[in-house]
């Protein structure tokens, strides 16, 4: 008997036939029924899961399945037929059982009985089959002429599996319990599960391809979608059934992707001939249907060909929405119910289908809350609170559509539903039909609801209430304010129709604030129209008249229109008032908006008496001219306490070029101002075909869109009363009787100065008898001075900075004020002896306005006697200005002795930095005060001029061995170039034992802006030790652009010392001589010590290697007997000689050796000439090439009890050593040789803290030459090194 093996799926309770069983005539089925073989399978076949590979070829990922078995007989009749789709019926496995050990026996029943079962096989195209061979030691025992067990088995795979082996096994004594029967068991079990996966993977996997195949035949002529539905349908199922619903969710959606480009297609032009299928006229709209897992009415109707498009929809997104909920995701359900609803209307548009008007709307009404209450069925009220997000969209438009529903069938009007109304309703309701089983016992089903509404105008009233209330809540639960205010708008409309404008006005308020906020123009314009007419009825004269200007102003209007709204506002301001002196005071920007303003003269400033113009630009908003009553800007009226610093010439430079202001667009509320809204980021979008690359759309997408709608709670103000203030003030400019004429008008105001002070435009008012359109604030802030002025005098350089030593010129300004200055009046300078006027001929004084307007101009008079330099001024108007410039040369001092700082001649009695943080890169500058009594004061009036060294001097002593040298480095610090000339160097005082040999030859340098020049000269002396230098360096210098004046000048000096270094520096300028003094003691430049280092490869080697360890020997030498720099405390005597504690210290900075083992220590000096130490130690080199030798320091060894010396200025003093300048005198030391010696740096050290330490002092770099300093020594490399390293320096 065969059997059948399924698979159960207990929520469609269909099965998959998956084994078709046959056995022969002979064959014993009581052994393999009941407890037999059968429930066996069944509790070994779903022990563990199955990796199910389905169709890889299209991206589909193995799952895990697990399968329950069940068993059928075999019958042909279950076979597949040719053109047989059904994959639920489908046979994926047959197998043969045969029990036969006998050879007569295969060749008489068993061998044609399996020939007849293959060839039926065969020609069903039945290619997945299985043989069982049982095996049974009880029958063997009672055979005694059987033949061996693998004589049948033999048999059978050499008759029918010659090629496939392994579709023939054995299955021994299954029913007994023993080890020998488990592993058969296993081994078939095995067997069973891989054929299984194997046919089950091949069928399906055929399957699809067929179903694509039949897709891609979707242009053919007579190709049906329905029957292609059903197929891929299918498919779903099978997914569905084996519990894989994503999979099953995917095909229904490539089913709606399909059929929605079908739509789409045809709405383009290019339509399908099966469309006309589902261009029926709706005749039901009992919307969705999601409380059945299939909905098999819709489902036949669609396999007949009779489905309207609502029809299909409704099923396409039920299955969809079973399947989602099984995946546990019921939120989507309720975002695709949307998009749903709102592509159907799309599409029943597109293919231009019958629609009874109100029919959609039901449909949508019905759906949306079927979909609400299948959600609510599903999940509790927590969740479904916490995502109201995903559901609120669905209320809004079911409330939307109730609204339609109510117009259409006169439940909103005055009057109440008429007859037609009724006969719509009646019609309505009919299409509904009855109401389905599943819903009939429930108190708030969709239908019920629905025919509850459209009853009474009462009960529309309260549900469609119920449902915005409701709506406008969710909404503002989430932060959706904009859609909350939307459906407000909609339920203020109702309100309207209801005669009830006091509860309308309060959502139109709210509707307007978030349009203005977000820059919505036209619905802001439709809203304000409502509001209008709300404010009119609720007698609200004040915010009519407002929202009527703004109405009358708004060019999303016709001119009808608007000339309608500006009517309503000249009538009631031509209407005599109870009150006469009332006024309602209005925004401007709804009237007219301020373009710009111009004042004469252009700078707004006037003196007291003169007479200033004001013209305004006012462009009228309204559609028709206006006469207005009076224009008038308010102004205010201040003095400020130091308002006599504003002269004519300060208060122009803060006013606009031109006189000109103008003033931005109003922040009118319609609509909100671009400015506070971000720019537009848009891109281009472009979809191309996977196939062909081909473009299949294009579009422009907005990046920024989140930020352009986002909430602005804070943009916007309630158009209620603005809340405007008139301003009352004494100063009012006016101008009476003006016609404002669409667009552009141009007012002026005069008015004459009276009063000094700033006068500061605050308000623009605009009368219409009791309407006054006010502009509370001008901005940007306008304002004209009216100023009385006190003659003034300024006085300053024309460059950025004056030059001491040569000519420079300085611009004198003359401010009259009110004072007029006449013939005979001058300016009195007093003289200094360090600074001289000097005037050509050819200067003249130009007289200007005070508006820079240049009058006139004449010679400039100057005589100078001894104590006074006399300027004759012009004859000059009052509130003028006088320049004129003179040439001023300040004049060096002469240094003072004794090192002390003295100035000769001169205003200021010292030279300084003018910034003394930055006085190694500034000039030393000089201050000289002259008097100046001027004609309109009896007060003398005090200037200061600052006059800056061009250049800044530096000198160094240099040592190479015995022999030293003086360099002098002359560094140009001005913006102008120089050219230096005859340089010198003297010594001072007695110097016969002392000689001075220059190094330089060039007689002169020309010197750039921020360059310096240097001059060397070597020092030679005749007896030891060598006397002290007192020199004077001198250098001519001229600017390099101009001629050497014919002046005679004085010198001026500038005196420094010093103290670390005993040298004692003096400049001065001698004419165009630049001179230096130079006093440097001979105790502290004298070599005492020379040290030489010296590497040696290592023995029987050539060269050093890297890595290998060199042999480094420094010798230090004295170079000099007993001085006395040398009698301090580390100073010891013996019998027979002096000697001092020196300490020395090894160290490589550029890291190219190692040294090893000790790196520094402390030897005994003898203090005599030539006594020489020697140090060995060892150190290795790390790179190859031309390495430099490390660096050997030498330091005095004091004893703990000996005083701290004080520290050398490295900044003031600099020595070099082989005639490299090393200005790091006191170096810090390597921190860990410090450590080993404990030297004075690490004296305070928590380790030696409070024990008496020995201290290091740094010898000058004087007394210490390094004769190895620049030596270098090759390094090769070795030969085992794969990366070669060199150093290169």
């Amino acid at each position: 008997m065969p059997f059948l093996f399924l698979l159960k799926v207990l929520e469609i309770r269909t099965y998959l036939p998956l084994f078709i069983q046959r056995f022969p005539s002979n064959f014993r089925e009581s052994r393999w029924n009941g407890e037999g073989t059968v429930a066996r399978f069944g509790l070994h076949l779903p022990l563990r899961s199955v990796d199910l590979c389905v169709s890889k070829s299209y991206g589909r990922a193995p799952k895990m399945i697990h399968l329950e078995s069940n068993f059928v007989q075999f019958k042909e009749e279950l076979l597949p037929k040719e053109g047989n789709k059904a994959l639920l019926t489908f046979p994926f496995l047959h197998i043969y059982w045969t029990e036969c050990c006998d050879t007569e026996v295969y060749k008489a029943t068993v061998k044609d009985d399996l020939t007849k079962w293959q060839n039926v096989l065969k020609s069903h195209s039945s290619v997945d089959w299985l043989i069982v061979v049982v095996e049974n030691d009880a029958k063997k025992k009672n055979k005694t002429n059987i033949l061996p067990r693998t004589s049948i088995v033999d048999k059978i795979r050499n008759d029918f599996c010659n090629k496939q082996s392994d579709r023939c096994v054995v299955l021994s004594d299954p029913l007994k319990d023993s080890s020998r029967t488990q592993e058969s068991w296993n081994a078939f079990l095995t067997k069973l599960r891989t054929l299984l996966l194997m046919s089950f993977t091949k069928n399906l996997g055929k399957f699809e391809d067929d179903m694509r195949t039949l897709r891609e035949k979707r242009t053919e002529p007579g190709w049906s979608f329905c029957e292609y539905f059903m197929v891929q349908e299918e498919l779903a199922f099978v997914f569905e059934m084996l519990q894989q619903f994503e999979d099953a969710l995917v095909q229904y959606d490539e089913l709606d992707a399909l059929f929605s480009q079908y739509v789409v297609n045809f709405g383009a032009g290019d339509g399908a001939n099966w469309l006309t299928f589902f261009c029926q006229p709706v005749k039901s709209w009992n919307g969705l249907i999601l409380r059945k897992p299939i909905d098999m009415e819709k489902r036949e109707l669609i396999q007949r060909q009779e489905a309207t498009l609502l029809d299909l929809r409704s099923y396409l997104f039920s299955r969809q929405c079973t399947l989602l909920l099984f995946l546990q995701r019921p939120w989507e359900v309720a975002q695709r119910a949307l998009e749903l609803l709102h592509s159907c209307v799309q599409e029943l548009e597109l293919l231009d289908v019958s629609v009874p008007p109100g029919a959609l709307d039901c449909w949508v009404f019905l759906s949306c809350l079927e979909v609400l209450q299948r959600i609510e069925g599903c999940c509790d009220r927590v969740q479904i609170d916490s995502n109201i997000a995903h559901t609120v969209g669905l209320w809004s438009y079911a409330t939307e559509k109730l609204k339609s529903l109510g117009y259409l069938c006169g439940l909103v009007s005055e009057k109440g539903p008429n007859s037609e109304d009724l006969n719509r309703t009646v019609d309505l309701l009919a299409g509904l039909g009855a109401e389905r089983p599943e819903t009939a016992n429930t108190a708030q089903s969709p239908y019920k609801k629905l025919k509850e509404a459209l009853s009474s105008v009462e009960a529309f009233e309260k549900h469609y209430l119920d449902l915005s209330h409701a709506t406008i809540e969710m909404y503002t639960s989430i932060g959706r304010i904009r859609s909350a205010k939307f459906v407000g708008k909609d339920l203020a409309e109702f309100y309207m129709r209801k005669k009830s404008p006091q509860k309308a006005e309060v959502y139109l308020q709210g509707a307007l604030k978030n349009y203005l906020a977000e820059g919505w123009a036209l619905p802001v314009t439709h809203t304000r129209k409502q509001l209008a007419e709300c404010q009119k009825r609720l007698g609200q004269i004040e915010n009519y008249l407002q929202t009527s200007s703004l109405l009358a102003s708004d060019c999303h209007l016709t001119e009808e229109e608007r000339e309608s709204f500006c009517r309503e506002i000249l009538s009631f301001a031509g209407r005599q008032t109870d009150s006469p002196g009332h006024k309602i005071v209005l925004p401007l920007h709804s009237f007219a908006h301020l373009r710009d303003l111009r004042f004469t003269p252009p700078n707004a400033v006037v003196h007291v008496g003169g007479v200033l113009s004001v013209e305004i630009t006012v462009c009228s908003q309204m559609p028709v001219p206006v006469q207005v009553e009076q224009i008038a800007i308010h102004v205010h009226f201040s003095i400020e306490k130091n308002n006599y610093r504003k002269t004519a010439e300060w208060l122009t430079k803060h006013r606009a070029a031109g006189g000109l202001v103008s003033f931005p667009t109003e922040a009118a509320p319609c609509p909100a101002p671009q400015s506070s809204l971000p720019a537009l980021e848009l891109c281009e979008m472009f979809e191309r075909s996977p196939s062909d690359n081909s473009l299949n759309t294009t579009g422009i997408i907005c990046k920024n869109v989140h930020m352009l709608l986002r909430r602005q709670e804070s943009g916007a103000a309630l158009e209620a009363s603005t809340g405007v203030a008139l301003e009352d003030g004494a100063h009012v400019l006016k101008c009476t009787s003006v016609t404002l004429e669409p667009g552009a008008n141009t007012i002026t105001f005069r008015t004459q100065a009276r009063e000094p002070g700033t006068y500061t435009l605050r308000q623009l008012c605009a009368s219409l008898g009791p309407v006054c359109f006010v502009l509370p604030h001008i901005q940007p802030p306008v304002q004209y001075d009216v100023y009385s002025q006190e003659p003034q005098l300024r006085v300053e350089p024309l460059a950025d900075s004056l030059l001491a030593g040569i000519p420079q010129k300085v611009k004198f300004t003359v401010t009259t004020g009110h004072y007029t200055v006449k013939n005979g009046d001058s300016l009195q300078l007093s003289n200094i002896e360090a600074m001289l006027i000097l005037c050509h001929a050819e200067n003249r004084a130009v007289i200007y306005s005070n508006t820079r307007e240049k009058a006139s101009d004449a010679a400039l008079r100057v005589q100078s006697s001894d104590k006074v330099t006399s300027i004759s001024l012009p004859a000059a108007p009052a509130y003028h200005m006088i320049e004129f410039e003179l040439e001023v040369l300040s004049l060096p001092s002469a240094p003072a002795a004794g090192g002390e700082s003295a100035v000769l001649g001169t205003t200021e009695p010292h030279w300084k930095h003018r910034d003394t943080q930055k006085a190694s890169h500034s000039m030393a500058t000089t201050d000289h005060r002259v008097s100046i009594d001027c004609p309109w004061s009896i007060y003398s009036t005090v200037i200061a001029l600052t006059f800056s060294m061009p250049f800044r001097t530096t000198h160094s002593l240099l040592s190479a061995g015995t022999r030293k040298y003086v360099q002098v480095c002359v560094q140009n610090l001005s913006e102008l170039d120089f050219q230096l000339s005859d340089s010198n160097l003297v010594a001072a005082g007695d110097s016969s034992d002392l000689r001075l040999v220059p190094l330089h030859t060039d007689s002169q340098q020309h010197v750039r802006s921020e360059q310096a020049a240097f001059f060397v000269w070597e020092l030679k002396w005749t007896r030891e030790p060598p006397p002290p230098l007192h020199g004077q360096f001198s250098v001519g210098f001229s600017p390099a652009s101009e001629q050497r004046l014919s002046v005679s000048l004085k010198p001026y000096t500038y005196e420094f010392q010093v103290d670390n270094f005993f040298v004692c520096v003096a400049f001065s300028l001698v004419g165009l001589v630049f001179a230096c003094l130079l006093c440097i003691f001979s105790p502290f430049f004298q070599t005492l010590y020379s040290v030489t280092a010296e590497i040696s490869p290592p023995p029987g080697a050539e060269l050093c290697k890297t890595g290998a360890l060199c042999s480094l020997e420094v010798t230090i030498t004295r170079l000099a007997d007993l001085l006395e720099v040398d009698k301090d405390e580390a100073l010891t005597e013996s019998a027979e000689y002096f000697s001092t504690k020196l300490m020395y210290e090894v160290v490589d900075n550029s890291s190219n050796w190692a040294v090893c083992g000790k790196s520094s220590g402390v030897v005994s000096m003898p203090v005599c000439a030539r006594a020489t130490h020697r140090v060995h130690m060892e150190v290795m080199p790390l790179f190859a090439g031309y390495l430099p030798l490390p660096d050997v320091r030498l330091f005095k060894y004091l004893p703990h009890h000996s005083a701290h010396s004080s520290q050398l200025d490295a900044d003031s003093w600099i020595e070099n050593d082989g005639l490299s300048v090393d200005k790091h005198v006191d170096e810090q030391l390597d921190s860990s040789s410090i450590r080993s010696r404990g030297s004075g740096h690490s004296a305070a050290s928590s380790e030696h803290k409070g024990l008496p330490m020995p201290r290091l002092q740094a010898l000058p770099p004087g007394q210490v030459f390094n004769c190895s300093a620049g030596t270098q020594v090759l390094v090769v490399p070795s030969k085992d090194d794969h990366v070669l390293e060199v150093s290169v320096t």
